[in-house]
């Protein structure tokens, strides 16, 4: 029998004093005459064991005292309850039992000779702390909660691990203060209980031997090996990986332990509600009962009507208690395999969140009946963590399927996500397979481009000119700033750089070229810059201009940046706001039928579309969705176009655009390019029109020297007469909506290097100035006399 421990805040003394005090309480008030004479017999018996009351701390006397102890405490220790209850007397945080019912003596004679008891996850450090606790609640009367289970673990005849929790009660104890006892103060209990883990503080407030317990305590052990198990197996689900093979194998093993059966299987298959089909986990040890070996199967034909909608639609337990019975009614996949796997009864669970089901549990066994809709609600308590699980898996898989699109195919748009997402699903199983994958091109066939720019008219000359002008400001106060040197001190040096710069503006003034901003920036570096230093010294007036002067500059180039900034947050500005529009449209154009689209930012905003049954995930295609959407296109670009103007109240310059849009009345095949990250038409036919994108904006009106783009017009260029007929009807039913003017005209390009035979639609379009009064519109004319 193991003895005391060695460290231990107290001393034990084995008393039944309070149990006795209690029969002597109660034989003077209770009124049965029968059992009065029980108790005062009982208590006379006793009154021969005096150590019983008074306290021994010498274990081996439990076994000289067994017949009294249990006598004392059969009222405490029913013999009725003997064979059912699992109890003991016990010696606080200490392994040792004694008057045992026999259902406990059972159990540990079934654990062995060798077996010894012991707390689960304990040692003498935490036991002592433990004990002072106790110390500072039935002492000190410190209400401290300290709600840990112990746990006692005690393996069956069969070697099977049994889980036991320990209730405590602690009715018939006494703690008693020695005379050396340290005092507990409040100020005590705060330091102890902000130090809970420093033994060494704990063992000089409360010394080893430091306090006497007197008394017993009774143990009640409760089997809570199932849901010891479910613990554990929760603590797994929420914190590790379970779709390896052990965590797959424990989960098996938890369920045979819930169902008691012991050759129970345990499989998953996952659900796309994407695609509406069943698929396999991604680890090659998992098992799926309804797919078998198949990779992927259609729900529809994968199960049962019935069971279509219980799991799927409803999220409730499908069963089939009698495979057999089941198999004369269904032909289907899922009662193939059944009968394949040689599986008599089996239990579906719906694993499903916010009413979407992400994946469904598969309990089977080869007895019929093992398994029903009466003993499936025991899922009930586990299925929320197998929820949660799962759930984090998806994400996990879906982010590492976004992990390898972002790094083999950069940003893709969410209309076209579902091929990369079936192609990045193949590569992971390829590279989890053998260490080898390839992420293929993806193609896109039979496609009508839609292509439209809203551009900035003369970026290049008011970029140009922001530059110019800033160059033309920063030497002027250069020059400034040398005069006034000049004035007190009068050196040659002084008039040198006055020179240099003075020829400087006259070359600005007169053109500006490619290599003007490097000019002025080698001046600065060589010349002014080191003069500016010897400058500030010259007087504070000179100083002050030095200082205005170096806070006008750019840190990042050296030079002032004052137009240029006004032109580029300008740019900046239009950019922006174009692309916001134009993306918040998209959603929209999205629900005409499903498209890809990208827009890009230049000068102004160019976007590009393709739209076609290869892009839509199993929906039928019509022409009549590419007619909604190039009428989309047309009315989207004018209303972009009033949102350029609308804009120009608030930016530092005025600029003004142009707006084209491209109509391919051809398919085409697009591909996305793995090594380019990119998409970009397949084939040399269709290289056409990507050459016609990059130069139509450069076009003629035949026989003119007029570019094809005109402010405060809408072009559009194609080559068919059929598209004429098409957009004549799209322009004259938004001037119906007020979207254009009346002025129509109908062009003749001159050729381009490789493209021929191209016309173009100029139509003039109207304007609202104040979007607070959308039915007042205006014409460009107009609108360039309010914006100046």
């Amino acid at each position: 029998m193991t003895k005391q421990l060695k460290e231990f805040p107290l001393e034990i003394k084995i008393s039944f004093h309070k149990v006795i005090e209690q029969y002597q309480r109660e034989v003077n008030e209770i009124e049965s005459s029968i059992s009065r004479k029980y108790l005062q017999e009982m208590l006379d018996y006793i009154s021969d064991y005096p150590a019983l009351a008074e306290g021994f701390n010498d274990l081996e006397l439990l076994k000289e005292y067994r017949e009294p102890i249990k006598i004392l405490l059969d009222d405490l220790f029913p013999s009725i309850l003997t064979n059912n209850e699992i109890k003991a007397a016990s010696i606080p945080f200490h392994d040792v039992l004694f008057n045992k019912s026999k259902r406990l003596k059972q159990i540990l004679a079934n654990a062995g000779e060798d077996f010894e008891l012991t707390f689960r996850n304990t040692d003498e450090d935490m036991i002592y702390i433990f004990s002072c606790i106790q110390i500072l609640k039935h002492h000190y009367d410190f209400q401290i909660d300290v709600s840990r289970p112990l746990y006692y673990d005690i393996p069956d005849e069969n070697g099977i691990q049994r889980h036991y929790r320990i209730a405590m009660n602690a009715d018939f104890v006494e703690i008693i203060k020695k005379d050396d006892a340290p005092e507990i103060s409040q100020e005590d209990v705060d330091r102890l209980l902000q130090n809970v883990d420093d033994s060494d503080l704990w063992k000089e407030k409360f010394p080893p031997g430091s306090y006497i317990f007197k008394g017993f305590t009774i143990v009640n052990l409760t089997d809570v090996t199932i849901d010891d198990a479910i613990s554990e197996l929760k603590t797994t689900l929420l914190f590790e990986e379970v779709n390896e093979a052990e965590e797959l194998q424990q989960l098996q093993e938890i369920f045979r332990s819930i169902y008691k059966i012991s050759d129970l299987r345990v499989g998953f298959t996952v659900f796309n509600h994407k695609e509406m089909i069943f698929e396999r986990m991604e680890n090659d040890d998992a098992r799926s009962f309804i797919l078998n070996n198949k990779l992927a199967n259609d729900c529809e034909t994968g199960i049962c009507k019935k069971g279509f909608q219980k799991l799927i639609d409803s999220n409730t337990y499908f069963t089939i208690s009698n495979v057999e019975d089941y198999l004369k009614e269904n032909d289907n996949l899922l009662a193939r395999n059944l009968a394949e796997n040689k599986i008599k009864s089996c239990l579906l669970a719906p694993i499903a969140k916010n009413g979407k089901l992400l994946g469904i549990l598969e309990l089977v066994s080869q007895r019929k009946n093992e398994l029903n809709s009466i003993n499936a609600i025991k899922l009930d308590d586990i299925l929320p963590y197998i929820v949660s699980t799962v759930e984090r898996n998806r994400n996990d898989f879906e982010n590492r399927i976004k992990a390898v699109i972002q790094s083999e195919c950069t940003s893709i748009h969410p209309s076209v996500l579902w091929v990369f997402e079936k192609e990045a699903k193949k590569f992971i199983r390829d590279l989890d397979k053998d260490g080898l994958a390839s992420f293929k091109d993806i193609t896109f066939k039979d496609v009508y481009p839609l292509y439209g720019q809203i551009d900035i008219v003369a970026s290049s000359e008011a970029r140009n000119e922001a530059i110019k002008q800033d160059l033309l400001d920063q030497l002027e106060i250069i020059l400034n700033i040398i005069e006034k040197a000049y004035q007190i001190e009068e050196l040659p040096i002084y008039d040198q750089v006055k020179y240099r710069i003075s020829d400087f503006r006259e070359e600005l003034l007169d053109k500006l070229n490619a290599s003007s901003e490097q000019k002025v920036f080698n001046l600065l570096q060589k010349e002014v810059n080191p003069l500016m230093s010897h400058l500030k010294k010259q007087s504070a007036e000179i100083r002050e201009l030095v200082d205005e002067y170096s806070n006008m500059l750019n840190p990042e180039t050296g030079l002032v940046y004052n137009h240029r900034k006004k032109y580029d947050d300008t740019v900046q500005q239009i950019n922006r706001t174009m692309s916001r529009y134009i993306d918040k449209k998209q959603v929209q154009a999205q629900e005409i039928y499903p498209h890809y689209f990208e827009r890009y930012k230049t000068d102004g905003v160019d976007h590009n579309m393709y739209i076609g049954a290869s892009m839509a995930n199993k929906r039928p295609f019509n022409k009549v969705y590419l007619f909604n959407l190039r009428l989309w296109q047309l009315s989207t670009m004018c209303e972009m176009e009033n949102r350029f103007y609308q804009l120009q109240e608030k930016t530092p310059i005025n600029l003004e655009a142009a707006s084209l849009i491209l109509v391919y009345n051809s398919t085409m095949s697009i591909r996305y390019r793995m090594d380019e990250k990119k998409f970009d038409v397949d084939g040399t036919y269709n290289a056409r029109y990507e050459i016609i994108k990059k130069r139509i904006d450069k076009a003629f009106v035949k026989g003119t020297e007029e570019r094809v783009t005109q402010k405060g017009k809408m072009t559009i260029v194609y080559s068919q007469g059929s598209d004429e007929r098409e957009y004549l009807q799209y322009i004259k039913y938004l001037q119906a909506k007020k979207y254009f003017g009346d002025q129509v005209e109908l062009l003749k390009l001159e050729d381009v290097q490789g493209v021929v035979g191209l016309k173009a639609i100029r139509v003039n379009i109207l304007y609202t100035p104040d979007s607070n009064q959308p039915d007042k519109v205006i014409n460009y004319e107009d609108l360039m006399e309010e914006l100046h």
